[in-house]
């Protein structure tokens, strides 16, 4: 971290002084400070006195002791977290805190081993208790069946740790997906079969064919098919499923701000398309629609 630099200097020969220099420094650093940067700003404190004011403070409650790569850091202590662990010993105090950091995405008994520096006996035990206390909870990962993460009780998981909607107690629900594959197309299908029906000129029954995101996800909900409420990054994951079976394609046009389904002032626009011919085998494999492919083989080519 960078040199701080302060308008007056702390009389190192108080304590109470060292200390609430200490203070200031982890409101200055959020997200916490090492011993280099107490030494940068303190460069004539005696390290006996340093460890004596950080020992003083973390006796008080007033600091939390952490550890990164780079070492131990001191942080500014939150009161409203420190008062749901009253009671609770340093330790305890600890654990929980960093649990807190990890927000919703959780972290790993392993990650808290190191972050805390504490024995993994004695973390099993701590995070037995915080359970108990239903301060936080385990919730098993889809990314690792085996391993849980650990977050706060009130916490509603990430999509990166529940699979989304895509997921049940850790099971893919390819039936679901399969039936929203469908009617998503056979939306888009029946879009497109109204254009055609409306006798207007060929461009004009392009155009009207085309269906937005939140078109396709207001029919889904519509529907009721899902027990989980899907939100339309769902459904164009699933457009996208679509696209890559050449069942679907894609544009991207300008729309204005506040346009209901345009994102940075665009607005992606899908349509069903119904192929002449099947395609290959390859065509349907993902390196078949992968759009370098054309430039990496030109690049092997040159070095050839």
């Amino acid at each position: 971290m960078a040199e701080v630099k302060v308008k007056k200097e702390a009389n190192l020969s108080d304590p109470a002084e060292v200390e609430s220099r200490i203070r200031d420094l982890c409101q200055q650093f959020p997200h916490g400070i090492t011993d280099q940067v107490i030494q940068n700003d303190m460069p004539h404190l005696e390290p006996q006195q340093r460890a004596l004011a950080i020992n003083k403070l973390l006796s008080l409650g007033q600091l939390d002791l952490l550890r990164n790569s780079s070492g131990l850091l001191y942080r500014m202590k939150d009161t409203q977290s420190t008062s749901k662990v009253k009671g609770s010993d340093n330790q305890e105090k600890l654990v929980y805190q960093i649990i807190e950091d990890a927000g919703n995405k959780g972290i790993w008994s392993r990650d808290i081993r190191f972050k805390s520096n504490l024995p993994l006996t004695e973390i099993n035990k701590i995070l037995k208790n915080l359970e108990s206390k239903k301060l936080i909870k385990a919730v098993k990962s889809v990314a690792a069946s085996k391993k849980k993460v650990y977050m706060l009780y009130n916490l509603q998981p990430d999509r990166s740790v529940t699979g989304g909607a895509w997921y049940s107690d850790q099971d893919f629900e390819s039936e679901f997906v399969e039936v929203l594959n469908q009617q998503c197309f056979k939306f888009l299908q029946s879009k497109a079969e109204a254009a055609r029906d409306s006798k207007q000129s060929p461009m004009v029954q392009r155009n009207s064919s085309f269906a937005t995101s939140h078109e396709v996800w207001k029919y889904i909900c519509e529907l009721g098919i899902s027990k989980v409420d899907l939100s339309m990054d769902d459904i164009e994951t699933i457009l996208n499923t679509l696209i890559y079976d050449g069942k679907v394609e894609m544009t991207v046009i300008a729309a204005k701000e506040g346009t209901v389904g345009s994102v940075d002032g665009q607005m992606k626009l899908y349509r069903g398309v119904n192929p002449v011919i099947q395609p290959t085998g390859l065509v349907r494999t993902p390196c078949g629609l992968c759009p370098v492919i054309p430039d990496t083989l030109a690049t092997i080519l040159k070095g050839v």
